[in-house]
């Protein structure tokens, strides 16, 4: 019960965060067409300032995200959570206070130093806290529990932004941010380091489980799985050790290859989608609040209630595997949207693509040792990140491109068609890596029976 309030506070913390994160999302493209291009609905200007922000954000969050889960393990998940919680009261701040053409811009430069310290760090944190606490054999369920919050606070935020104008948003944004680092500091306890392992039977997720067995059973816990890399005598690892890290397992280097391809079209899908909507269909702050809180509220639908219950069942390879399909189906009604109510239909399909991320995670999880889970989760984000710096290089252009007049022809959805076919090559990926396990698991028996 301790450990299980333990990991209450953490989700609450998790839950102000991405609360605070995500209600001026809907506000935002707003706020910077009016500084960059007023009184029009199609910029290219802005779609660039997006765009580069988020490369510059991904480069950074690149190297800044595995160093920061490599440190977590030294030093306490704790410490390090401060970091971008702290960060990420700033650029609400500055908004906070003025909207107006110089403010933004300031806003831009504190928004992308701050984001590199922000995106991907706190996620990987916040996985690799709970399987701190968390057996491997519900990690998955505690994973997707872990996202569903973190889409509570994402619809919670988003609805609310629904009813308070915009300069309100900002201050409100900038109040649960400021909220959010003094409850971090004050009430969530540390996790991490030499005192991390948690054996399967006290693991606050497995109802009816004696922690009175936890020493006999230690010894035989598919918790203990020996470290991949050596100890490091500083707090930074080297490229080698990452790399070596994933291509160490073929669990571990198909997640990175899914991931990226994945985090594409997924970051190729939102460089695009808020601009072409109002490019399309004359979306405003409304309606883009409206299709994020269904988009969220699928997804906390999903991870809180379908994931958990299916994850008991069937293994986070199946998950993974109809996750992708249904973030397939996702992004290429976007593409072909031919009224305005298709989006919000296309947005339903986020039940299924919810379960991509956190199935990812649990198997990541799952194939390093219990003081690896900071490096291991925080490469994966890396990996994330990479994606995210080349999404807005190739996207942005590509959507300045055929939402403007000189288009050679009247496609307005290429450019998210395009992130669908990344997404299908994930899925494509996944599906070929089950069939070669599934081979492998039947010559295997083959082997053994042969021997017996």
């Amino acid at each position: 019960m301790k450990d299980l309030a333990v990991l209450g506070h953490l989700f609450v913390a998790a839950f102000m965060f991405h609360f605070a994160s995500y209600m001026v999302i809907p506000a935002i493209t707003d706020v910077t067409m009016d500084a960059v291009c007023p009184g029009r609905d199609e910029c290219s200007v802005a779609i660039y300032l997006s765009g580069f922000q988020s490369a510059i954000t991904g480069m950074g969050a690149l190297v800044v995200t595995p160093i920061v889960g490599n440190l977590s393990d030294k030093y306490g998940r704790k410490a390090l959570m401060t970091l971008p919680v702290t960060v990420a009261i700033l650029p609400l701040f500055i908004l906070a206070c003025n909207r107006s053409k110089v403010y933004f811009y300031v806003y831009y430069v504190v928004k992308v130093l701050a984001g590199i310290f922000c995106e991907g760090s706190m996620h990987c944190l916040l996985l690799a806290y709970v399987a701190d606490q968390v057996g491997a054999r519900r990690r998955a369920a505690a994973f997707g529990l872990l996202s569903g919050v973190s889409a509570a606070g994402f619809v919670s935020g988003t609805l609310t932004a629904r009813f308070l104008q915009t300069s309100t948003t900002f201050q409100v944004a900038a109040a649960v941010a400021a909220a959010t680092a003094i409850y971090l500091r004050a009430v969530v306890p540390d996790s991490g380091g030499a005192n991390s392992f948690v054996d399967e039977a006290c693991d606050p997720f497995l109802q009816g489980s004696s922690c009175s067995a936890a020493t006999s059973s230690s010894s035989s816990s598919d918790e203990e799985i020996s470290p991949r890399l050596p100890p490091h005598k500083g707090g930074v690892p080297s490229l080698s050790d990452m790399v070596s890290l994933l291509t160490g397992s073929l669990t571990l280097s198909g997640a990175a290859i899914v991931t990226f391809f994945y985090s594409l079209g997924e970051h190729g899908l939102q460089t695009a989608l808020l601009y072409y909507l109002k490019a399309q269909f004359g979306y405003s702050k409304d309606e883009f609040a409206n299709l994020l809180l269904i988009a969220g509220a699928a997804g906390m639908l999903s991870q809180l209630t379908v994931m958990p219950v299916l994850a008991r069942f069937v293994g986070e390879d199946i998950l993974l595997i109809i996750g992708l399909l249904g973030g397939c189906t996702h992004v290429f009604l976007y593409g072909i949207a031919w009224s305005y109510w298709v989006p919000y239909l296309s947005a339903v399909f986020i039940i299924l693509s919810a379960f991509v991320h956190p199935s990812i995670r649990t198997n990541v999880s799952k194939s390093v040792g219990s003081n690896e889970q900071g490096i291991a989760q925080g490469c994966i984000s890396g990996i994330s990140s990479f994606a995210s710096i080349l999404a807005p290089l190739i996207f942005t252009p590509l959507t300045a491109w055929v939402l403007s007049e000189t288009a050679p022809f009247k496609f307005k959805g290429f450019s998210i068609m395009c992130a669908g076919f990344c997404t299908l090559i994930a899925f494509i990926i996944s599906m070929r890596m089950r069939a070669g396990q599934s081979g492998a698991s039947e010559k295997l028996a083959i082997v053994q029976h042969e021997q017996a």
